[in-house]
């Protein structure tokens, strides 16, 4: 399924758009960018609390499709700067991690 049907259809806000086209792979919850490092894959979407500098670096490092910052937290303006330099797309829900990540499981199962 594509990032904007994704977006569309769980009411996710755009803050950085990125490439919106991107085919979105699977969704993929952790707020460990260690763990994010070593289990992410390419085309996944990233659910998470976190909202610093490194959260691009590693979104950009692992290809995932898009960073989605959950329970209506916004990262700095610092942030979404270095989200458009970079080309990562970065979204935003009011929902918490569980409802995200559940609604978006009921989209790419079989």
């Amino acid at each position: 399924m594509k990032l904007a049907e994704v977006i569309e259809r769980l009411g996710l806000e755009v803050l950085v758009p990125g490439d919106l086209g991107r085919r979105v792979r699977w969704g993929f919850c952790s707020d460990l960018l260690s763990d994010v490092l070593a289990h992410a894959q390419e085309g996944d979407l990233w659910i998470t609390h976190q909202r610093h500098l490194n959260v691009v670096a590693v979104a950009k490092l692992k290809g995932v499709a898009g960073v989605v910052c959950v329970r209506g937290l916004h990262p700095s303006q610092e942030v979404l700067a270095k989200a458009r330099k970079e080309g990562v797309t970065v979204l935003a829900s009011a929902e918490d991690a569980f409802e995200v990540a559940g609604k978006l499981y009921g989209l790419l199962s079989p």
